[in-house]
């Protein structure tokens, strides 16, 4: 957007009533004509502005788009989205916040798209990306902490995304699943990847982006029977600018808390409580081996406990988790 265009925006936003021609002119020091364009550009852009003479400008409605005009006033973060890069399209958000990291990009930079060409999850597999409905983030960390603790960082994103989320969205049953989804209905709604570069004793930095299904709705057809959004689950049209702070305002949080810890134990009762896979038995693909056994917890290290059946209790650091058929009932919150 444009940097008048967006001044304009936030003006507007900000005052609640009526913005005369005049302040903005002489704010600005622009002309009346050239206030008049962007007020345009800004109604072709979606937002419902009032013009009315002798009294000026008012803005009726915001878009909703995650937008750095939009999330801003709505953030309550120190570091976390104070450094906002948006664009509408891109290959991957988290390819350009690892290219700005190398670039110096400071801690809590965000990097936001309206659309992905490359969307990935984990296992480099495709993250469908249509513009104009769901959340596509990154977030820059630069953790001070060895490379073996970065691990822990998915399941921390995984319960600030779940708590903003559920609160934005109270009739919204949603779970965490190990290691870096959150499923409803059975169905993904929202995948984390975490990437890093290190060294053994020393942490670079860290990129967390996730993808979040909002108002995505229909789920193409090929994946209808794993995906799904808050759309198609609540019948609601959501604010993706609402939800974006509201997770970057609690993962900040949880990041911080987080950091003055050894471990993830100060969250463990909540991923928890909140766990797909609690309790259930369960078969963990890693890349030469199965594993089978029912589910009995999370270590201080967000290991996932499996409990074989011959009593074993292994600790299981990273696999793909699948319920087995005989526990594929929906579970309720």
């Amino acid at each position: 957007m444009n940097p008048v265009t967006a001044t304009i925006l936030q003006r507007l936003a900000g005052d609640g009533g009526f913005v005369s021609g005049g302040d903005l002119c002489n704010e600005l020091q622009i002309s009346r004509s050239a206030v008049w364009k962007h007020i345009v550009a800004l109604r072709k852009a979606g937002y419902a502005i009032e013009a009315t003479s002798g009294k000026g400008y008012r803005l009726e409605s915001l878009t909703g788009s995650p937008v750095a005009e939009e999330v801003a006033p709505l953030l309550a973060t120190e570091s976390f989205g104070r450094n906002f890069i948006y664009l509408e399209s891109i290959d991957s958000t988290n390819l350009r916040a690892r290219a700005s990291a190398r670039e110096g990009a400071v801690e809590g930079t965000v990097v936001v798209a309206d659309s992905q060409t490359e969307g990935r999850g984990r296992m480099r597999r495709a993250w469908v990306s249509p513009a104009g409905v769901n959340l596509y983030c990154s977030i820059v960390l630069r953790p001070p902490v060895p490379s073996i603790r970065v691990p822990e960082i998915p399941l921390v994103a995984a319960a600030a995304i779940h708590e903003a989320v559920t609160q934005e969205c109270p009739g919204l049953a949603a779970f965490i699943k190990w290691p870096n989804d959150i499923i409803t209905g059975g169905r993904k709604l929202c995948g984390i990847l975490c990437e890093m570069e290190s060294e053994p004793d020393c942490t670079h930095f860290v990129v967390v982006g996730f993808g979040l299904n909002v108002n995505l709705d229909p789920v193409p057809e090929e994946l209808r029977k794993i995906a799904t959004s808050i759309a198609i689950e609540t019948g609601l049209r959501m604010s993706r600018a609402r939800l974006l702070a509201a997770v970057l305002n609690r993962f900040e949080q949880l990041y911080r808390d987080w950091l003055e810890k050894e471990n993830l134990a100060f969250i463990l009762p909540y991923l928890e409580a909140h766990s797909w896979l609690k309790g259930r038995e369960l078969k963990i693909e890693q890349f030469n081996t199965v594993l089978t056994g029912t589910e009995a917890g999370l270590s201080p290290q967000g290991h996932l406990l499996l409990r074989t059946v011959d009593g074993a209790l292994l600790s299981v650091t990273s696999g793909e988790a699948h319920l087995l058929p005989v526990n594929h009932e929906p579970r309720s919150a």
